[in-house]
């Protein structure tokens, strides 16, 4: 298992940007693909995007993609999520997650995920 402490998340007006950092700890973080979701009030827990133990491959969800762009420092320990032209819509907590994997396989559900983040909340004003 790693921990996991997500930042950067805060209030933004429709058509800004924000910045989400997720640092992990506790084992080695390049043995990990990781994954971004975020849940709305009501609402389940979605996927945004994910990115492999390499950085090699990454995958988005329909409505971020173009939008939104994850990559990862494997050298911090640390996995970001640049979020670009944020609409009301994209307003949620956002939470990171870790999947142990060196096989660099795409992972987009809930359940494939063992280690999360406490999360952090994102506000997008109209």
């Amino acid at each position: 298992q790693v921990q996991l402490v997500e930042s950067g998340g805060g209030l933004v007006q429709a058509g800004g940007s924000l910045k989400l950092s997720c640092v992990a700890s506790g084992r080695t973080f390049s043995s990990y693909g990781m994954g971004w979701f975020r849940q709305a009030p009501g609402k389940e827990r979605d996927f945004v995007a994910f990115i492999s133990w390499s950085g090699s491959n990454t995958y988005y969800a329909d409505s971020v993609k173009g939008r939104f762009t994850i990559s990862r420092d494997n050298a911090k320990n640390t996995v970001y999520l640049q979020m670009n032209s944020l609409k009301p819509e994209d307003t949620a907590v956002y939470y990171c997650a870790a999947h142990y994997d060196l096989v660099g396989r795409i992972r987009v559900g809930v359940d494939d995920f063992g280690s999360w983040g406490q999360g952090t909340q994102v506000t997008v004003s109209s």
